[in-house]
């Protein structure tokens, strides 16, 4: 198996090096002063990034590209006839995925702490990163997302400290070695994979018995799923929640960007005063998390305090894109109808005439198994656009499309269209949107786009 601290002589290659975990691991190589090689359909920042830190970057897969390569780690997203991953099984070279390699990297620090849940995880990976940060603890991180505070998502520490999310996709945070376990939220999703919700919950509650007896483990205390799998998890636990839970948020109030202050009870009695510089009560809960995982550690109150106020976002997390003409242009990575609701419902306590949004869903196989969620989903915006589905790593199977998801919004009562063309849709922005109103740009794909060309125009 793959040891950090003494597989210098190897040389690694990263198939789909572009991605954002996937650049990551590589980054912590190069620090550690390996030699890197990758591969990606295109350049971008991430790959720029890394090829100045001294990575080879090929353009394109081709098998030529895996060259000396001792190890090689794939992307979930890579498929069996990938011509790199092809030879290097012929080569009989030590493969990794992309969890399997993360995993032994985390093997080597003691402190692991892993985010897991269905919605959340990159803010609340951030938001612990931060808090680790401002105690002084030398933390090493991987956070899906890119904040500010890192310019970038990763973060090379000395210490045993370990912070990283943990997706549930194909069950992969089952190839981790955590020390803290945090669970947000259990709901359906990824249901090209798992079979029903009772299939999830099986592996959040695999996922929670690899923390050790003298390791953490918390969780929501008002969703049933995560509560229902506590029962059976025999490590130190913490639950947090508005209205039932260890941790607890009272006396919640927000500002005119619809950010938090808010007083924790830590059973019934005063923690501390908090506030947030990120708006919506997701992030209420968010921070609870990451305050349970600092009283564990034993933070102090007044540094958990500084650093949740401190932390100002992650890039495509309610991001603030711009302004133009007056009106606000926000994007947000919700793709999830849970998510697309918390979204809506912070846009809410935002100032605003009219919200509108601009979804392109994720994923055929999420359109269509969540359907129903997906068109009750968008009630509170004054006018929905759906362009076409993301496909990501699936094919059409002709079951589902936006035009259909757009006729049951509608029918629900939301006032909604669906444009396939991107430069269509902006154009129908620029007749449509007047000053004081707030466009949201929603989904996890190349959605974003639309609000920085609305910017531009």
């Amino acid at each position: 198996m793959f040891d950090l601290e003494r597989d210098f002589d190897k040389k690694v290659h990263f198939i789909g090096i572009g991605g954002i975990s996937m650049s990551a691991l590589a980054e912590i190589l190069l620090e550690y002063g390996y030699k890197v090689s990758g591969s990606d359909r295109a350049k971008s920042h991430l790959t720029d990034k890394l090829q100045a830190m001294g990575a080879k970057i090929f353009i394109g897969h081709d098998a030529k590209n895996i060259e000396d390569a001792d190890i090689v780690v794939y992307t979930a997203a890579v498929k069996d006839d990938n011509p790199e991953l092809m030879e290097a099984r012929s080569r009989k070279l030590i493969i990794y995925d992309r969890a399997e390699f993360l995993g032994q990297i985390m093997k080597r620090y003691k402190k692991g702490v892993a985010i897991a849940g269905t919605h959340g995880k990159t803010t609340t990976t951030s938001l612990v990163s931060l808090m680790l940060l401002r105690a002084n603890l030398d933390p090493t991180l991987m956070i899906g997302g890119e904040v500010d505070i890192l310019g970038g998502n990763v973060r090379v520490g000395k210490s045993p400290y370990f912070v990283t999310e943990a997706c549930e996709y194909k069950e992969s945070f089952l190839k981790f070695y955590p020390f803290i376990g945090v669970i947000l939220n259990i709901d359906a999703d990824h249901l090209d994979y798992y079979k029903d919700i009772n299939h999830i919950k099986e592996a959040f509650l695999k996922f929670g018995k690899l923390i050790p007896k003298d390791g953490l483990v918390v969780g929501y205390a008002e969703d049933k799923n995560v509560i229902e799998i506590f029962k059976d998890l025999e490590c130190n636990k913490l639950t947090y929640g508005i209205n039932r839970g260890d941790f607890q948020a009272v006396e919640i109030r927000y500002d005119e960007k619809g950010c938090a202050s808010f007083k924790v009870n830590l059973n019934d009695k005063l923690y501390g005063d908090f506030k947030l510089s990120i708006p919506g009560e997701h992030n209420v809960l968010n921070a609870l998390a990451t305050i349970a995982c600092g009283h564990f550690l034993g933070i102090d109150v007044e540094t958990i305090k500084n650093s949740l106020l401190e932390f100002k976002g992650t890039h495509r997390r309610f991001e603030k894109k711009g302004e133009k003409n007056g009106i606000v242009v926000i994007d947000d990575y919700a793709h999830h109808p849970a998510e697309i609701k918390a979204t809506i419902k912070a846009a809410k306590n935002y100032p605003h005439k009219k919200i509108y949004c601009v979804f392109q869903p994720h994923t055929y196989t999420r359109t269509y198994t969540l359907f129903d969620e997906f068109s009750t989903a968008f009630l509170g915006v004054d006018k929905l656009i759906l362009t076409d589905i993301y496909a990501a790593r699936e094919k059409d199977t002709g079951l589902v499309n936006s035009k259909m998801l757009s006729d049951a919004v509608v029918k629900h009562g939301v006032d909604s269209i669906y444009i396939k063309d991107f430069d269509e849709i902006v154009n129908y922005l620029e007749g449509e949107l007047k000053e004081g109103d707030l466009l949201i740009t929603m989904g996890a794909g190349d959605v974003y786009k639309i609000g920085e060309m609305f910017l531009k125009k």
